[in-house]
């Protein structure tokens, strides 16, 4: 059986939902006394004060995580797209989820042994990734500081909370952001808080989730097989002049014309006349690969969905403690996370999540009614989500449609190890 590496302090206590439960009862009550022959009454928004808001966020631009084959046609990596602009500085120090030392990353280490042309490693933050998070952190501190008066204009850690997978382009562009946000920084480093590779929930954790990690066994090569794609493949490749052997399939190729407009360079000319294929494809690849049912998505974003919505019953639930719950919650992912995130809300575009990107809940309660809602945005325009009437969300209803996805470390555990239970069995 796999040992189960979530630590209870990371969840909320069952006994929260309950309380929610009869929160939830009693807000809709209380709603039902405001609605009309003909529906929900119109929610006046001068009466909803902002309570929460949680800010999900792709890293900045970034060198690929793996150079197309053809040396001869690959662009340069030069080390000047490293420089930190001046505006981009905030200071920071990085711990475990408990306050201990920063953990290990295999990643980043795994990604400093491919060096890119130009003397680059893999997937580094560039100065042009660090412009769009402080671009992200100056519309954030608008709509937060500026616009309505909801955060203090310095970094306040009773305020904010700040976590980030242990990959050193996520935690720099979480500076960025910062530096955006919080221009007149106080003294002393903030905390950015991190978790072990084996235990992280912040992107699909296929270490430590066995079921997951024996449904998508071979499936990345095989997507490059299935009818459409395969023949689309055939035709880029030709295209672009690459090997039929070589082992490039759409993510790859994505990947490195994103990393590549991003910074106005280009490997091959005709790579522009592929695009919109290429974004297409790379997104068939991964749905096939990870499939968006209901038990995968589960396995690939339910812990996650587990803590944003631990936040939301944390700050509507009155016994909660003060300082227990804050104004602000900062989460740098990757697109592997938003893309499953973004089809669990049922807002999925299927266009792959961009550099610098975000998702954002806001929580709000009516100061008449004492009901609460949820406004969603993606990429700062706002969304509905699935089940919700309209943009600004019943906290139920939106709780509802996360529920599906959402899982509970023990529900996370039992799902994971089935594959690993079937295999012991069938080896006794």
């Amino acid at each position: 059986m796999i040992t189960s590496v979530f630590r209870r302090r990371l969840w909320a206590p069952v006994g929260v939902l309950t309380s929610l439960a009869y929160l939830v009862h009693q807000r809709r009550v209380a709603l039902a006394e405001m609605q009309g022959a003909h529906g929900q009454h119109p929610v006046d928004r001068s009466l909803l004060e902002l309570k929460m808001v949680q800010v999900v966020f792709r890293h900045g631009a970034r060198s690929p995580l793996k150079p197309l084959p053809q040396e001869e046609q690959q662009v340069e990596w030069n080390l000047r797209l490293l420089e930190v602009p001046p505006q981009t500085q905030f200071d920071y120090t990085v711990t475990d989820l408990t306050g201990g030392p920063k953990p290990y990353s295999p990643l980043d280490s795994q990604y400093r042994k491919t060096v890119l042309k130009g003397g680059m490693f893999a997937g580094q933050l560039t100065k042009v990734g660090m412009w769009q998070m402080f671009a992200l952190g100056q519309r954030l501190k608008k709509n937060y500081v500026e616009d309505v008066p909801f955060l203090s204009p310095t970094f306040n850690p009773q305020e904010v909370f700040v976590r980030s997978t242990n990959i050193y382009r996520n935690l720099e562009s979480t500076r960025c952001l910062l530096a955006g946000l919080f221009p007149h920084q106080k003294e002393g480093p903030i905390v950015i808080h991190t978790d072990e590779a084996s235990s992280e929930v912040l992107y699909p954790n296929f270490q430590n989730c066995c079921s997951l990690r024996e449904r998508i066994r071979g499936r990345r090569r095989a997507a490059s097989l299935q009818p459409g794609i395969s023949e689309d493949l055939k035709k880029v490749k030709e295209g672009l002049g690459i090997a039929s052997s070589d082992e490039v399939d759409f993510i790859v190729l994505l990947d490195n014309m994103a990393a590549e407009q991003a910074h106005g360079l280009l490997s091959f000319p005709t790579l522009e006349r592929f695009t919109q294929l290429i974004e297409r494809r790379a997104v068939d690849t991964v749905l096939y690969v990870q499939s968006d049912d209901r038990e995968s998505l589960q396995m690939v974003v339910g812990p996650f969905l587990h803590l944003l919505e631990s936040n939301l019953l944390r700050a509507v639930d009155p016994a909660t403690p003060a300082g227990k719950t804050r104004k602000l919650y900062l989460y740098a992912v990757h697109d592997t996370t938003l893309m499953p995130l973004l089809m669990a809300l049922g807002i999925f575009d299927h266009k792959w999540p961009p550099f610098a990107v975000d998702v954002t809940l806001e929580l709000y309660q009516h100061q008449e009614s004492k009901e609460w809602f949820v406004q969603l945005y993606y990429h700062g325009e706002e969304q509905v989500p699935r089940g919700c009437p309209d943009r600004l969300c019943p906290l139920d209803k939106f709780l509802n449609t996360m529920s599906v996805y959402t899982l509970n470390p023990d529900k996370y555990h039992t799902l994971c190890s089935q594959a690993q239970v079937t295999e012991l069995r069938n080896a006794q």
